[in-house]
């Protein structure tokens, strides 16, 4: 998608269109973003919101964390229109998600990350497959990267098995392999709308009332596994929906990059904060944070060969992102593994 370059008045003009002079008026649709230190992603996100036309009245609410790159003044200068809400610390994904819902008018909610970009007519076609599919609790559309490859699709809600399959000894040998292929569900290509368990967090859609019935995000997460615990509630109240006729590009892993160690440790966390939640007795709690603790150190050691063996070879790009995981991985073993044998 290339990227337009709008005048400051110009687009202070579009704004205006798309947001409701009066109280009374709400906006049909909210869109909720979490930013922290993303100015860049933030600022196209926005642009691609409102510089096109989205065929739809909306809003749109940003929950900024803490940021210390100019994020908010950049919100505050360049999109006049869009609410700011600015927390002077990182309160975690799920928190700020539920500030922007409260601050939200809309009777459509729109979870979106703020690496991403949305084609025109995106909220109208979300709105269309509520209405078509009213017993939806949850719709996500299909995501694309920046180079044109369909990421990580819809996948089943995954288990303790799932979890241990991703560890280094039971990934290598093979055992839990057809679990972890069925959360994949590998070889099915949706081209229809099609119910499912999990979808990425990336961009969730909702109903003001549902959400509101579902208690909102849960807030026991802070960064990583909130998405996995929101599916599974939503999964036990109606359908999952997964709408591939509907795509937004996404960059994805820019936060978790961007702040490897924190995302690391609280990752792991989320992970077994979710299987606690969906009723993993403690024998396969204990087995799990066993097999994890484990296999840390394991994956420093590949990790340190990989970033070895690319710099050997001149293949920077790929050594500097091995030694980003190598970070977090250490990050984890050396501060987080007390947090996440608690969790």
């Amino acid at each position: 998608m290339a990227q337009q370059t709008v005048d400051r008045d110009e687009l202070a003009e579009r704004e205006s269109r798309h947001y409701p002079t009066s109280v009374a008026r709400a906006p049909r649709v909210s869109v909720c973003i979490v930013n922290r230190d993303c100015r860049a992603h933030l600022e196209r996100c926005l642009r691609s919101l409102l510089t096109q036309p989205q065929g739809v009245d909306f809003e749109v609410i940003v929950v900024d964390n803490g940021s210390t790159d100019g994020a908010p003044e950049l919100v505050r200068e360049r999109f006049p229109g869009v609410r700011l809400v600015r927390n002077v610390a990182n309160l975690g994904f799920a928190r700020a998600n539920n500030q922007a819902a409260e601050n939200a008018r809309g009777e459509h909610l729109f979870f979106l990350n703020n690496d991403t970009i949305v084609p025109p007519g995106t909220l109208a076609e979300l709105v269309e497959a509520q209405e078509n599919h009213p017993e939806t609790w949850l719709i996500g559309p299909r995501l694309r990267g920046v180079d044109g490859a369909i990421q990580r699709g819809p996948r089943r809600l995954p288990t303790l098995a799932t979890f241990l399959h991703r560890t280094c000894p039971l990934r290598w040998t093979g055992i839990f392999r057809n679990h972890y292929r069925r959360y994949c569900r590998e070889g099915v290509r949706e081209t229809t709308p099609q119910s499912v368990e999990l979808l990425m967090g990336a961009a969730l859609w909702t109903r003001r009332d549902r959400f509101e019935e579902l208690g909102g995000w849960d807030e026991d997460f802070f960064f990583g596994g909130e998405d996995l615990e929101l599916c599974l509630r939503a999964a036990r109240h109606g359908v999952v929906l997964h709408v591939p006729h509907v795509e937004i590009v996404h960059v994805g892993r820019v936060s978790t990059r961007l702040f490897i160690g924190q995302a690391s440790v609280h990752i792991a966390v989320g992970f077994a904060k979710y299987l606690r939640k969906k009723g993993t007795n403690r024998a396969g709690m204990f087995a799990y944070k066993c097999a994890v603790t484990l296999d840390a150190p394991l994956q420093m050691f590949v990790k340190a060969g990989q970033i070895v063996w690319r710099a050997v070879r001149g293949q920077w790009a790929k050594a500097g992102k091995c030694w980003n995981e190598w970070k977090g991985l250490a990050t984890f073993v050396v501060r987080g593994l007390w947090a996440f044998w608690r969790a």
